[in-house]
């Protein structure tokens, strides 16, 4: 059987050891917390606000062009004038034309004619017969019809007239009417027209053709 190990009446007992010690931080957590926070936002703006503290200018909107870079606009050249046209001569009788496939030469005008053919076969005019004597030279290089009907005769009023063709058939040599010209043949025709009594004839229209573009011949 052991004995007990006698003590010291002296001696004190032993305090329990006391607890670690916390540090202020960790005594306050939510106040440290607070001061990184602040800590934090004064960094970042202390980054952030570095650099040149003159304020920028906002950016132009999409599809703007800033003043001070803009392309002066080129300046506007004056339109060039239009280049004069050479003045139309317009042939006078005597004087060789050309319309397509003809080469016409107007010789002389008879104005004032009652009456075309003799008395048994003839016409009366409505007004007066212009008789137009002409020659008609084919210079093209295939044959063509001469047609009196294809003229036109203008008067001083402005005024556009057919050719008669059956005034022209009592003339017997008017050869104006269908008249076939070989390449390089020429013929002498004679175109009627019947005007009013008191027209003065201006110009004439001549035309290798119905549909051609025509010359003028002045005849006033």
């Amino acid at each position: 059987m052991s004995q007990p190990v006698p003590t010291d009446p002296t001696s004190t007992p032993a305090e329990p050891s006391a607890a670690p010690r916390r540090s202020w931080f960790a005594r306050h957590k939510v106040l440290t917390t607070l001061g990184a926070m602040v800590a934090l936002v004064v960094v970042v703006g202390a980054l952030g606000g570095g650099g040149d503290d003159t304020p920028t200018a906002a950016p132009a909107p999409a599809g703007t062009v800033e003043a001070d870079t803009a392309a002066a606009p080129a300046a506007e050249e004056p339109a060039a004038e239009p280049a004069e046209e050479p003045a139309t001569q317009t042939a006078s009788i005597g004087t060789p034309v050309r319309d397509g496939k003809f080469e016409f030469t107007v010789t002389s005008i008879e104005a004032g004619v009652a009456h075309v053919g003799d008395d048994m076969f003839g016409k009366d005019a409505q007004g007066q017969f212009t008789l137009v004597h002409m020659t008609v030279t084919n210079i093209g290089d295939e044959a063509q019809y001469f047609d009196g009907s294809s003229q036109k005769l203008v008067d001083a009023q402005g005024r556009t007239h057919s050719a008669d063709g059956s005034a022209a058939i009592y003339l017997g040599d008017a050869e104006s009417f269908l008249n076939q010209i070989n390449p390089g043949n020429s013929v002498q025709g004679t175109v009627v027209f019947d005007i009013p009594a008191d027209a003065t004839p201006a110009s004439l229209e001549l035309h290798d053709s119905m549909f051609s573009g025509g010359v003028t011949v002045s005849v006033g």
